[in-house]
């Protein structure tokens, strides 16, 4: 079995891969299981400290490059697309953003259905494609009504996946993420990156800042849950999936000022201390575009997962990123 990662050198592009190597097979359901022999990680970076490993080949490029996407797509079974210019960076740079977003996401399934062999694919959307005045809890039949270039880019790029699949070049599917927090690294363009900042930043000893009110509310999943439903995503059957490619996936509505109200249960006042209070209006703006509750029954019913609460979130993080880092020193 051959697979692609676009995105990668990202968090999720890289956990994700780590567990496939470890895996080391992959199960399509209603299949035996496939033993894994290539995994490419594309991004138009070099992915930090990659796997040594034979079955992993790290290609650096632009998504929107035709050649070298027909390069990374030769042979390919599975597909994740999760390379993606992020909200604020999107909004603040709109050909950059309709290039990768969109444009790259054309390449990309252009070359896979060039293949002729209907590699399946799993598309990274979000739940910016909604905004504006939107209902009580979101359905699955809410129009789309994005606020920005970013979800404009994502609602097309749902709708591209949903039709290519129809036309039988692809089997693919699209999943809505929640916000994902807490990310690793650190803060970027995303008007979402706050939503991880508040609580990476403080926990490390190091000073964070929220551009929105406290009582601004979000949906968000760990990445646990992140890669998890990529998994399951990816394994679901199409005759599982049935005729709506897009997947919303559980969540979690919180608070920042419940964030903040954990962050310091579990490190105490000195942690939320450091978090700076400085109101940005594009930002807020962003952010109170975006749902926070959502109908999610059809996804638990393929199996999907909500963490359990904002506690179970950081703790997370703190296993998977703070006491690694410890490990390793």
């Amino acid at each position: 079995m051959r697979i692609l990662i676009t995105g990668g050198a990202g968090f999720i592009g890289k956990r994700l891969a780590d567990q496939l190597l470890r895996d080391g097979a992959f199960s399509l359901q209603g299949l035996e299981p496939q033993t894994i022999d290539k995994i490419i990680l594309f991004d138009n970076v070099e992915r930090e400290n990659a796997p040594q490993d034979p079955r992993v080949e790290s290609i650096t490029g632009d998504i929107n490059d035709a050649r070298i996407i027909r390069k990374v797509t030769q042979n390919i079974d599975l597909a994740w697309h999760l390379a993606a210019i992020v909200s604020a960076a999107a909004e603040a740079d709109f050909d950059l953003g309709m290039n990768v977003n969109l444009d790259g996401l054309l390449t990309l399934l252009n070359a896979l259905r060039d293949l002729k062999s209907r590699p399946r694919l799993v598309f990274a959307s979000g739940f910016a494609v909604f905004g504006g005045n939107l209902p009580d809890v979101v359905t699955d039949f809410t129009a789309l009504t994005p606020q920005s270039s970013y979800g404009t880019q994502k609602a097309i790029g749902e709708l591209l996946v949903a039709d290519y699949s129809r036309r039988g070049f692809v089997d693919g599917r699209a999943v809505r993420l929640p916000t994902i927090t807490v990310r690793p690294g650190k803060p970027n363009k995303a008007a979402s990156s706050f939503v991880s900042s508040i609580i990476r930043e403080p926990l490390a000893g190091k000073p964070a800042v929220c551009p929105v009110r406290g009582s601004t509310k979000v949906y968000v999943s760990s990445p646990r849950r992140a890669v998890e439903s990529m998994l399951l995503a990816m394994q679901l059957s199409e005759a599982t999936i049935g005729s709506g490619r897009t997947i919303p996936l559980p969540g979690i509505t919180v608070s920042v000022e419940d964030m903040v109200a954990t962050l310091e249960r579990i490190g105490g006042i000195g942690a939320t201390k450091l978090i700076a209070w400085e109101p940005d209006s594009e930002i807020q703006r962003i952010v109170d575009s975006w749902p926070t509750c959502v109908d999610d029954a059809r996804a638990r019913a393929l199996g999907f997962h909500a963490d359990a609460d904002f506690e179970a979130i950081i703790r997370s993080h703190i296993e998977d990123e703070l006491s690694r880092t410890t490990r390793s020193r």
